[in-house]
């Protein structure tokens, strides 16, 4: 296993693949678990190292249930990654950046029009609020003119 900190994540990236049992879905929802090597599995368990045994993703996702950036999961052949966003790399934005960042979190990719519209914001005070986002590297701008469109940052 691998760990790598971040200012604004942690990656955890673990070598191995599922077992065949297991399909991506039910791995990333946290529904199944199946361990590689109970015996031991159990020994970490009963020596406190571990909390609970299979609740590792859906413990994860609970914690970010409300958080406006969410975990990212990559499930390659031979190992899966996992990308934990820091909490508070957010904390420093005004209530108007917010209330863009969770426009987008929601809806994912949206043009300017659309976030005026949903947020009640004309068209001047958008574009401000965009370009701060944008400065701070938190957005994505993709396309020109009227087409373009607005996105978190990966």
């Amino acid at each position: 296993m691998k760990i790598s900190m971040f200012d604004d994540r942690i990656e955890i990236s673990s070598p191995g693949s599922l077992l065949p049992d297991i399909s991506v879905e039910e791995y990333l929802n946290g529904q199944i678990s199946v361990f590689r090597n109970p015996i031991i599995s159990n020994i970490f368990f009963r020596l406190n190292y571990i909390e609970k045994l299979g609740t590792g993703i859906r413990r994860i996702n609970e914690a970010y249930h409300e958080s406006l950036v969410k975990p990212k999961y990559r499930v390659f052949e031979n190992s899966i990654l996992v990308i934990l966003p820091v909490f508070n790399s957010y904390l420093d934005l005004s209530e108007k950046e917010n209330e863009i960042v969770k426009c987008l979190n929601k809806h994912q990719l949206l043009t300017r029009n659309q976030l005026d519209k949903m947020i009640g914001f004309h068209k001047a005070k958008t574009n401000r609020v965009l370009k701060k986002l944008l400065e701070k590297d938190m957005i994505v701008k993709n396309g020109k003119g009227k087409t373009t469109k607005y996105q978190l940052k990966k």
